[in-house]
């Protein structure tokens, strides 16, 4: 049984990765591989093509058919990057386990099941993450900015798109209807927007939603509008869409001093799907002909964009398995995004505002 490590250890601590689709292959495991501290140990995936794909890029790593195969190895953390509807059960394993666990968003596809690993993290003393990487866009980072300076005022609107223009059905466990995939734009792109806009401002009391299946034969929801009203007044309008044939602003942020304006998705996953690694010179940077804008209707300029930063999530997860830090991404915020994500079901499904 593995336990947290603590202070001084020089030798690396043994990850286990469950899952070489795309979150695996593209986001874990070239983040884990080149953050100091960590060791890809072993890849488990049932799938001859990726296997050999992870044994051709991470040779030093063990390659396992089955999930079981890791408990008994001692590992330091297991990350769950497989199916949604996976997560709950993978997650209880580790935890069961005694080891540390980090799973892809979303967390689980209710907020019980959540609420659940939360608590059996608790009883157990073991450390719970979700991997919310979006944190570390180079766009959000601008905008986290903005408002902790002052420069935008008080914040009353704010805009965030995931939008893309994907007409045709790609087939997949992310396009099937069943709740218990979890699919749909609401919770694979939509999981980021609320994350991020609960960050910035704090717990949601009313939500409103209208989620739509606009292509011919799918079954999930592909083009999704959330209305979010936070405690605090400001109001969030979140959409995610398949079919966008065009595009609006990534962040439109409106305050009572200045605006911020931004268009175009964080370069960073299509970085790492070329292979790039954060380890390459530049890694995260944002040319000045995308930088956003700053200013109100007469007067605005470009603003840098700062840097992006997925390499943070794990680098701030091995302070928290050494017993330094707290973990990057609390398993309760995964729960809050989880509560507005299924009050947005809800409210999409009886066209009224639900009140949290």
């Amino acid at each position: 049984m593995a336990a947290n490590r603590t202070e001084n250890n020089a030798a690396p601590l043994r990850v286990g990765l469950i899952g070489y689709g795309v979150a695996g292959a593209v986001f874990h495991a070239p983040l884990i591989a080149n953050t100091p501290g960590l060791h890809l140990d072993a890849v488990v995936t049932s799938n001859p093509e990726r296997r050999d794909q992870a044994a051709a890029r991470y040779p030093e790593a063990r390659l396992l058919a089955d999930a079981a195969e890791l408990w008994p190895l001692g590992l330091d953390l297991v990350v769950v990057a497989s199916p949604n509807r996976t997560h709950v059960a993978l997650a209880t394993a580790a935890l069961e386990a005694g080891v540390p666990v980090v799973v892809d968003k979303p967390l689980a596809a209710t907020a019980a099941e959540g609420r659940a690993l939360a608590e059996l993290a608790e009883a157990r003393g073991v450390l719970l993450s979700v991997f919310q990487n979006r944190r570390w866009d180079g766009d959000f980072r601008t905008v986290s900015e903005l408002i902790r300076s002052g420069r935008l005022g008080t914040v009353h609107h704010f805009e965030s798109r995931f939008e893309r223009w994907r007409p045709n059905l790609k087939g997949g466990w992310r396009e099937l209807g069943d709740p218990a995939e979890a699919g749909g734009v609401l919770y694979d792109l939509g999981s980021h927007l609320v994350d991020q806009a609960l960050t910035l401002f704090g717990p949601a009391v009313r939500v409103y939603a209208e989620l739509d299946v606009r292509r011919r034969g799918a079954q999930a929801d592909d083009d999704s509008f959330v209305a979010l009203t936070h405690a605090d007044g400001t109001r969030s309008h979140l959409w995610t869409s398949a079919v966008a044939a065009d595009l609006g602003p990534r962040f439109r942020v409106l305050g009572s001093e200045a605006s911020y304006v931004g268009y175009g998705l964080d370069g960073q996953e299509d970085a790492l799907r070329a292979g790039r690694t954060p380890a390459d010179e530049g890694w995260g940077e944002t040319p000045p002909e995308r930088y956003g804008r700053l200013g109100t209707v007469d007067d605005s300029v470009a603003h840098p964009t700062l840097p992006g930063a997925y390499q943070d999530f794990y680098a701030r997860l091995v302070e928290a398995l050494h017993g330094r830090a707290p973990a990057p991404v609390a398993a309760r915020d995964a729960i809050n995004t989880l509560t507005v994500l299924e009050a947005a079901r809800l409210s999409s499904a009886e066209g009224r505002t639900v009140a949290l």
